[in-house]
Protein backbone atom coordinates (compact mmCIF):
# COMPACT_ATOMS: atom_id res chain seq x y z
CA UNK A 1 0.00 0.00 0.00
CA UNK A 2 1.48 3.34 -1.12
CA UNK A 3 2.10 5.72 1.95
CA UNK A 4 0.65 9.13 2.59
CA UNK A 5 3.80 10.96 1.06
CA UNK A 6 3.76 8.72 -2.13
CA UNK A 7 0.04 9.57 -2.74
CA UNK A 8 0.18 12.71 -1.81
CA UNK A 9 3.34 13.40 -4.09
CA UNK A 10 1.70 12.03 -7.36
CA UNK A 11 -1.59 14.23 -6.65
CA UNK A 12 0.58 16.90 -7.18
CA UNK A 13 2.27 15.45 -9.87
CA UNK A 14 -0.96 14.96 -11.75
CA UNK A 15 -2.09 18.66 -11.07
CA UNK A 16 1.59 19.41 -12.69
CA UNK A 17 0.59 17.77 -15.95
CA UNK A 18 -3.16 18.56 -16.10
CA UNK A 19 -2.08 22.62 -15.53
CA UNK A 20 0.74 22.26 -18.23
CA UNK A 21 -1.12 19.92 -20.98
CA UNK A 22 -3.09 21.93 -23.42
CA UNK A 23 -5.14 18.39 -24.13
CA UNK A 24 -5.80 18.02 -20.54
CA UNK A 25 -6.92 21.44 -19.45
CA UNK A 26 -9.88 20.67 -21.57
CA UNK A 27 -10.77 17.78 -19.77
CA UNK A 28 -10.29 18.04 -16.15
CA UNK A 29 -12.72 19.52 -14.15
CA UNK A 30 -11.24 21.88 -11.99
CA UNK A 31 -8.41 22.44 -14.38
CA UNK A 32 -9.13 26.32 -14.40
CA UNK A 33 -9.13 26.74 -10.86
CA UNK A 34 -5.52 24.29 -10.67
CA UNK A 35 -4.17 26.95 -13.48
CA UNK A 36 -5.32 29.71 -11.34
CA UNK A 37 -3.82 27.93 -8.16
CA UNK A 38 -0.75 27.17 -9.40
CA UNK A 39 -0.11 29.72 -12.31
CA UNK A 40 -1.71 33.07 -10.64
CA UNK A 41 -1.42 32.24 -7.48
CA UNK A 42 1.73 30.42 -7.32
CA UNK A 43 0.74 27.75 -4.52
CA UNK A 44 2.77 24.21 -4.61
CA UNK A 45 0.16 21.48 -4.27
CA UNK A 46 2.69 19.24 -2.32
CA UNK A 47 3.21 21.84 0.21
CA UNK A 48 1.44 22.13 3.34
CA UNK A 49 0.15 25.69 4.13
CA UNK A 50 0.95 26.40 7.94
CA UNK A 51 -1.94 26.38 10.43
CA UNK A 52 -3.18 30.21 10.78
CA UNK A 53 -5.95 31.11 12.43
CA UNK A 54 -6.81 34.84 13.20
CA UNK A 55 -6.55 36.05 17.35
CA UNK A 56 -9.98 36.32 19.46
CA UNK A 57 -9.73 40.45 18.74
CA UNK A 58 -9.21 40.01 14.89
CA UNK A 59 -11.87 37.35 14.70
CA UNK A 60 -14.36 39.45 16.45
CA UNK A 61 -13.51 42.07 14.22
CA UNK A 62 -14.67 40.27 11.12
CA UNK A 63 -17.56 38.85 12.66
CA UNK A 64 -18.46 42.38 13.22
CA UNK A 65 -17.66 43.28 9.95
CA UNK A 66 -20.35 40.67 8.39
CA UNK A 67 -22.08 40.94 11.68
CA UNK A 68 -26.31 41.05 9.43
CA UNK A 69 -24.80 37.93 7.33
CA UNK A 70 -23.80 36.23 10.76
CA UNK A 71 -26.96 36.95 12.47
CA UNK A 72 -29.36 36.20 9.80
CA UNK A 73 -27.42 32.73 8.69
CA UNK A 74 -27.35 31.43 12.32
CA UNK A 75 -30.76 29.51 12.42
CA UNK A 76 -30.06 28.10 9.00
CA UNK A 77 -26.53 26.83 10.09
CA UNK A 78 -28.60 25.56 12.86
CA UNK A 79 -31.08 23.41 10.67
CA UNK A 80 -28.29 22.14 8.22
CA UNK A 81 -26.60 21.04 11.35
CA UNK A 82 -28.92 19.22 13.02
CA UNK A 83 -28.99 16.26 9.56
CA UNK A 84 -25.25 17.17 8.34
CA UNK A 85 -23.36 16.75 11.81
CA UNK A 86 -24.80 13.34 12.55
CA UNK A 87 -23.60 12.59 9.00
CA UNK A 88 -19.91 13.08 10.24
CA UNK A 89 -20.08 16.65 8.20
CA UNK A 90 -18.77 20.04 9.70
CA UNK A 91 -21.52 22.85 8.68
CA UNK A 92 -19.17 26.43 7.67
CA UNK A 93 -20.22 30.11 6.58
CA UNK A 94 -17.73 32.02 5.25
CA UNK A 95 -17.38 35.71 4.46
CA UNK A 96 -16.58 37.41 0.65
CA UNK A 97 -12.71 36.62 1.23
CA UNK A 98 -12.91 33.26 1.93
CA UNK A 99 -12.37 33.61 5.65
CA UNK A 100 -14.27 30.80 7.79
CA UNK A 101 -17.00 32.82 10.55
CA UNK A 102 -18.83 30.13 12.20
CA UNK A 103 -19.21 26.11 12.23
CA UNK A 104 -21.62 23.85 13.46
CA UNK A 105 -19.23 20.64 14.24
CA UNK A 106 -19.72 17.79 16.87
CA UNK A 107 -17.61 17.51 19.41
CA UNK A 108 -16.15 14.08 18.91
CA UNK A 109 -15.40 15.51 14.95
CA UNK A 110 -13.37 18.79 15.89
CA UNK A 111 -10.36 17.96 16.29
CA UNK A 112 -10.02 15.81 12.40
CA UNK A 113 -11.74 18.89 10.98
CA UNK A 114 -9.91 21.62 12.82
CA UNK A 115 -6.68 19.24 12.19
CA UNK A 116 -7.30 19.75 8.48
CA UNK A 117 -7.43 23.54 9.16
CA UNK A 118 -11.66 23.70 8.98
CA UNK A 119 -12.03 25.97 11.58
CA UNK A 120 -13.37 29.33 12.38
CA UNK A 121 -10.68 32.09 11.48
CA UNK A 122 -8.92 30.09 8.85
CA UNK A 123 -8.76 31.31 5.20
CA UNK A 124 -9.89 29.05 2.46
CA UNK A 125 -9.61 31.38 -0.28
CA UNK A 126 -8.25 29.94 -3.56
CA UNK A 127 -5.49 32.28 -3.37
CA UNK A 128 -4.65 30.92 0.67
CA UNK A 129 -5.70 26.92 -0.58
CA UNK A 130 -6.00 26.52 -4.07
CA UNK A 131 -9.15 24.54 -5.28
CA UNK A 132 -11.49 24.25 -2.87
CA UNK A 133 -15.47 24.18 -1.37
CA UNK A 134 -15.28 27.64 -0.52
CA UNK A 135 -12.56 29.52 -2.34
CA UNK A 136 -13.54 28.26 -5.78
CA UNK A 137 -17.09 28.83 -5.34
CA UNK A 138 -16.27 32.78 -4.24
CA UNK A 139 -13.49 32.43 -7.45
CA UNK A 140 -16.23 31.10 -9.62
CA UNK A 141 -19.43 32.51 -8.52
CA UNK A 142 -21.57 29.06 -8.37
CA UNK A 143 -22.13 26.48 -5.96
CA UNK A 144 -19.43 23.95 -6.27
CA UNK A 145 -18.41 20.78 -5.34
CA UNK A 146 -14.92 19.58 -4.76
CA UNK A 147 -14.20 15.59 -4.40
CA UNK A 148 -11.16 14.95 -2.68
CA UNK A 149 -8.59 14.70 -5.58
CA UNK A 150 -9.86 17.14 -7.01
CA UNK A 151 -8.59 19.36 -4.44
CA UNK A 152 -5.22 21.40 -5.26
CA UNK A 153 -3.46 20.68 -2.44
CA UNK A 154 -2.05 16.76 -1.91
CA UNK A 155 -3.31 17.79 1.90
CA UNK A 156 -6.73 18.15 0.92
CA UNK A 157 -7.42 15.59 -0.88
CA UNK A 158 -8.83 13.29 2.23
CA UNK A 159 -11.76 16.10 2.15
CA UNK A 160 -14.79 16.47 0.33
CA UNK A 161 -16.73 20.13 0.23
CA UNK A 162 -20.09 21.60 -0.95
CA UNK A 163 -20.19 25.13 -1.06
CA UNK A 164 -23.00 27.54 -2.62
CA UNK A 165 -22.63 31.06 -2.66
CA UNK A 166 -24.69 34.03 -0.81
CA UNK A 167 -25.06 37.01 -2.87
CA UNK A 168 -25.85 39.81 -0.95
CA UNK A 169 -28.93 42.78 -0.99
CA UNK A 170 -27.17 44.89 -3.89
CA UNK A 171 -26.45 42.00 -5.89
CA UNK A 172 -22.46 41.09 -4.24
CA UNK A 173 -20.79 37.95 -2.96
CA UNK A 174 -21.47 38.43 1.05
CA UNK A 175 -20.15 34.94 1.66
CA UNK A 176 -20.37 31.36 1.10
CA UNK A 177 -22.29 28.21 2.91
CA UNK A 178 -19.97 25.20 2.88
CA UNK A 179 -20.25 21.68 3.91
CA UNK A 180 -17.33 19.17 4.56
CA UNK A 181 -16.45 15.57 5.00
CA UNK A 182 -13.87 13.80 5.52
CA UNK A 183 -15.57 10.44 5.21
CA UNK A 184 -13.96 7.76 2.85
CA UNK A 185 -17.35 6.91 2.38
CA UNK A 186 -18.80 9.64 1.49
CA UNK A 187 -21.24 8.00 -1.76
CA UNK A 188 -21.44 10.61 -4.62
CA UNK A 189 -25.83 10.03 -4.41
CA UNK A 190 -25.62 11.74 -0.77
CA UNK A 191 -22.78 14.44 -1.68
CA UNK A 192 -25.53 15.54 -4.26
CA UNK A 193 -28.06 15.42 -2.06
CA UNK A 194 -25.92 17.30 0.51
CA UNK A 195 -24.91 19.75 -2.26
CA UNK A 196 -28.66 20.46 -3.29
CA UNK A 197 -29.54 20.77 0.64
CA UNK A 198 -26.70 23.40 0.44
CA UNK A 199 -27.67 25.78 -2.10
CA UNK A 200 -31.18 25.58 -0.84
CA UNK A 201 -29.58 27.12 2.74
CA UNK A 202 -27.71 29.68 0.98
CA UNK A 203 -31.01 30.93 -1.25
CA UNK A 204 -32.69 31.41 2.00
CA UNK A 205 -29.86 33.11 4.07
CA UNK A 206 -29.86 34.96 0.55
CA UNK A 207 -33.66 36.10 1.15
CA UNK A 208 -33.11 36.73 4.64
CA UNK A 209 -30.76 39.06 4.34
CA UNK A 210 -32.52 40.88 1.62
CA UNK A 211 -35.23 40.84 3.64
CA UNK A 212 -33.41 42.36 6.50
CA UNK A 213 -31.42 45.20 4.64
CA UNK A 214 -34.70 46.64 3.26
CA UNK A 215 -36.69 46.65 7.16
CA UNK A 216 -39.75 48.11 6.48
CA UNK A 217 -40.27 47.85 2.57
CA UNK A 218 -42.52 45.99 0.40
CA UNK A 219 -40.79 42.95 -0.47
CA UNK A 220 -42.05 41.25 -3.67
CA UNK A 221 -41.47 38.16 -4.87
CA UNK A 222 -40.73 38.68 -9.16
CA UNK A 223 -40.07 34.75 -9.85
CA UNK A 224 -41.77 31.84 -9.23
CA UNK A 225 -40.28 31.66 -5.77
CA UNK A 226 -37.32 31.87 -3.54
CA UNK A 227 -35.62 28.45 -4.56
CA UNK A 228 -36.27 28.94 -8.12
CA UNK A 229 -33.88 27.49 -10.47
CA UNK A 230 -32.99 30.86 -11.45
CA UNK A 231 -32.17 31.90 -8.19
CA UNK A 232 -33.54 34.43 -5.65
CA UNK A 233 -35.76 37.06 -7.18
CA UNK A 234 -36.87 39.50 -4.75
CA UNK A 235 -38.04 43.37 -5.03
CA UNK A 236 -37.93 45.93 -2.52
CA UNK A 237 -40.51 48.83 -3.24
CA UNK A 238 -41.00 51.58 -1.31
CA UNK A 239 -44.81 53.31 -0.91
CA UNK A 240 -44.75 54.95 -4.27
CA UNK A 241 -44.10 51.31 -5.78
CA UNK A 242 -40.49 52.72 -7.18
CA UNK A 243 -38.03 49.64 -6.93
CA UNK A 244 -35.37 50.35 -4.09
CA UNK A 245 -33.99 47.39 -3.93
CA UNK A 246 -33.36 43.85 -5.95
CA UNK A 247 -31.36 40.77 -5.66
CA UNK A 248 -29.21 39.70 -8.17
CA UNK A 249 -30.97 37.29 -9.85
CA UNK A 250 -33.81 39.96 -10.36
CA UNK A 251 -31.44 42.48 -11.66
CA UNK A 252 -30.16 39.30 -13.90
CA UNK A 253 -33.22 38.53 -15.32
CA UNK A 254 -35.51 41.57 -15.38
CA UNK A 255 -32.33 43.64 -16.67
CA UNK A 256 -32.32 46.08 -14.01
CA UNK A 257 -29.49 48.40 -13.96
CA UNK A 258 -27.98 49.57 -11.14
CA UNK A 259 -28.58 53.11 -11.86
CA UNK A 260 -32.37 52.33 -12.13
CA UNK A 261 -32.86 51.43 -8.73
CA UNK A 262 -34.92 53.82 -6.67
CA UNK A 263 -36.10 55.30 -10.12
CA UNK A 264 -37.76 52.70 -11.72
CA UNK A 265 -41.40 52.31 -11.02
CA UNK A 266 -42.48 48.15 -10.39
CA UNK A 267 -44.78 48.24 -12.55
CA UNK A 268 -42.92 48.84 -15.78
CA UNK A 269 -41.24 45.68 -14.93
CA UNK A 270 -44.49 43.56 -14.87
CA UNK A 271 -46.69 45.10 -17.27
CA UNK A 272 -46.14 43.41 -20.06
CA UNK A 273 -45.80 39.93 -18.05
CA UNK A 274 -49.49 39.91 -16.85
CA UNK A 275 -52.53 40.13 -18.76
CA UNK A 276 -54.62 41.55 -15.65
CA UNK A 277 -52.53 44.86 -13.87
CA UNK A 278 -49.40 44.59 -14.17
CA UNK A 279 -47.71 45.23 -10.06
CA UNK A 280 -51.22 44.35 -9.20
CA UNK A 281 -51.43 41.12 -10.53
CA UNK A 282 -47.70 40.02 -9.18
CA UNK A 283 -48.55 41.74 -5.43
CA UNK A 284 -51.67 38.82 -5.37
CA UNK A 285 -49.56 35.65 -6.27
CA UNK A 286 -46.97 37.45 -3.88
CA UNK A 287 -50.08 37.19 -1.06
CA UNK A 288 -50.81 33.60 -2.05
CA UNK A 289 -47.65 32.11 -1.78
CA UNK A 290 -46.82 33.42 1.67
Amino acid sequence: MPSMNTVQRNHADIVQSVVTSPAALGRAGFAASWRRSLIHHKLDPATQRPIERLSTPEMRARREAAGLLVRVAGPVLDRLARAACDAGCTVLLSDAQGLILDERVRDGDKREFHASNLAPGTNWSEGAEGTNGIGTCLAEGRAVTVWRDQHFRSTNTGLTCMGSPVFGATGELAGVIDISSVRDDMAEGYARIVALTVQDAAQRIEADLFRASFEGARILSAGAGENAPQGVMLLALDRDDLVIGATRAARRHLGIEDSAIGRLPADDLFSGQTTRGGLEEAQRAEMARA
